[in-house]
């Protein structure tokens, strides 16, 4: 249980955001460039195609793997670029207003409800890990945590001290709970896999 200060949060949390902007960008192209080679020919073999369970392949063909008619990678490329952008601005000191903030708690707050709905839509519906995918489900996290922390700590988003304090307080704690209970689906749903290779 270690204490996030105000400081670590404020020095800490653009990296976070930066670093996860990134990754969300490098694999929103990848999916991107993927969907296009499958469209273009049906019988393409996604790069993200390693066996039966790890595959983008029979993600990438269901509905579920568009919003409106539009692939979900194209939200992700606007919206991480949006995200990368702000996180740039923030590792060189630049203070950004309230709106912003908010803009960029509606964005993390977005995406991980996002990433929640095709994590459950890719498992237990489609029955495959996306690899891509699975990385978007654990950095979108984190930056969603912090994000709200920090807006907590400022008040920007308005809250109880105490509450503020204790999530404080238990921050690793929460963000460790998570990745046990995402592993823990991830091994049991895919049990009767996973044991063939033991």
């Amino acid at each position: 249980m270690v204490r996030l200060s105000k400081t670590t949060l404020d020095k800490t949390l653009p990296w976070i955001l930066l670093i996860g902007s990134i990754i969300g960008l490098v694999v929103s192209f990848a999916l991107t460039y993927d969907k296009i080679q499958v469209l273009k020919n049906p019988s393409y073999v996604p790069s993200c195609n390693i066996n039966p369970v790890i595959s983008c392949g029979s993600v990438m063909s269901k509905p579920q793997s568009e919003l409106f008619g539009i692939p979900n990678t194209i939200f992700g490329l606007i919206g991480f670029s949006v995200l990368g952008t702000f996180a740039a601005l923030l590792t060189m000191k630049i203070v950004l207003p309230k709106k912003i903030w908010w803009l960029i708690q509606g964005g993390v707050t977005g995406g991980l409800l996002f990433a929640g709905y095709l994590f459950f839509q890719g498992i237990f519906r489609i029955h495959a890990i996306c690899p891509y995918c699975f990385l978007i489900w654990i950095t979108m996290p984190p930056m969603f945590w912090y994000t709200t922390l920090l807006n907590f700590r400022t008040k920007r988003i308005p809250v109880n001290n105490r509450v503020s304090n204790i999530l404080n307080r238990f921050h690793g704690d929460v963000l460790i709970g998570f990745y046990v209970l995402f592993v823990a689906i991830l091994l049991v749903k895919f049990w009767y896999y996973w044991s063939t290779l033991i």
